[in-house]
């Protein structure tokens, strides 16, 4: 892979370099906000470049406890912090709340719909998680979405399912595959092309989507001023704003990207007319909820805000009445469970991959 890289004095003729990981969606995703960039900066040039990380790399772990976002961010990270590239496109939920030292988020592009969809095995006529009979099995590598959908739907069976857009679609509509649907991210099936295949949408109450779900994030070095200015002309402020207050949430919460942390965002511009940032309010519901699904704590809070400070405090004031009523308890158990059973799947994953190795030799 051929990195390029830059400093704060560049060039006319310099090439920027945006990097992602190696899957087709994170490619079309890179792509969308490299053709925004030409757009916004027609005599500037930009370019693509992709990675395979250790998020991608391991798929015998479920993702409950693997740990958290950086198994897809931190490889890339170093590649940015080296001047290896410029800047790197990622969807935002995979973000950690807490960025290395040196690194920050240049831009927030406007989001997609952040919603969950059910996705149904081809040939089979069902349309919502209701129509699914008891025993039903559904597949979904989220434990944010296993524990909120188990307190609604304690009929179903959930399993975990892992793999890119088109590795699970595979599985699902495999004569042999054991799913009857799948969950997924509405967003990312919009962007591959493949929105025909959404059956229905899954939203709040039922499912709190993601914190960031949707939107995407381009990372900069922060001492990198041309990138900065380049990237001003890609963020969407009223995405920028949610998701900022989303994210605030997340970090005082502390959780991870395979912790049951749900959110539910809406921002509304008191002077219709303003044509930037502009004082607004903001609506944001978070949840939080026990594996089981037995236990669910949420609140919603309206505020007024007028920068990017006001939704950060938001959001922060938002996740302390969610300890405060409940969360921590919850976030203690899970972290508790969570390594109490490390040791026990790491050693089934290694028995797996030796199995797996025996089995390829004698072939």
């Amino acid at each position: 892979m051929s990195f390029l890289h830059t400093n704060g004095n560049v060039s006319p003729s310099h090439t920027f370099t945006l990097a992602s990981r190696a899957s087709q969606l994170a490619q079309i995703q890179t792509n969308i906000v490299r053709d925004a960039l030409q757009a916004a900066h027609p005599s500037k040039s930009f370019s693509t470049s992709f990675m395979t990380t250790e998020g991608d790399k391991n798929q015998s772990q479920a993702l409950y406890l693997l740990g958290g976002k950086a198994l897809w961010t931190k490889e890339l990270e170093v590649a940015l912090k080296e001047n290896a590239v410029d800047m790197l496109v990622h969807s935002l939920k995979d973000v950690p709340t807490s960025l290395p030292e040196g690194c920050e988020i240049g831009a927030i592009l406007e989001r997609e719909d952040p919603v969950d969809s059910l996705v149904v095995k081809e040939g089979l006529s069902y349309k919502t998680l209701d129509d699914l009979p008891v025993g039903s099995v559904v597949g979904t590598s989220s434990v944010r979405r296993v524990a909120q959908l188990r307190k609604a739907f304690p009929g179903l069976e959930f399993a975990d399912v892992r793999g890119n857009l088109n590795t699970r679609l595979a599985k699902l509509d495999s004569p042999t595959g054991v799913y009857s649907a799948i969950i997924l991210a509405k967003a990312g099936l919009v962007r591959l092309g493949m929105g025909n295949r959404v059956t229905s949408d899954i939203t709040a109450p039922v499912l709190y989507h993601a914190v960031g779900q949707g939107a995407l994030g381009v990372e900069i070095r922060s001492d990198d001023a041309v990138a900065k200015e380049l990237c001003k002309a890609l963020t969407h402020w009223q995405t920028e704003w949610m998701c900022r207050a989303e994210r605030a949430m997340l970090r005082v919460l502390e959780g991870g990207c395979s912790v049951p942390v749900g959110v539910h965002t809406e921002i509304k511009p008191l002077n219709a007319s303003a044509v930037g940032p502009t004082r607004s309010r903001l609506t944001i519901t978070g949840s939080v909820t026990a594996i089981t699904g037995q236990t669910h704590v949420v609140h919603e809070l309206v505020e007024d805000v007028s920068n990017v400070h006001d939704v950060d405090v938001v959001g922060e004031k938002l996740a302390k009445i969610l300890m405060e009523n409940g969360a921590k308890a919850i976030l203690d158990d899970i972290n508790a469970d969570r390594e109490s059973r490390k040791g026990v799947d790491k050693t089934q994953a290694e028995v797996k991959v030796v199995e797996d190795t025996m089995h390829a030799v004698a072939q």
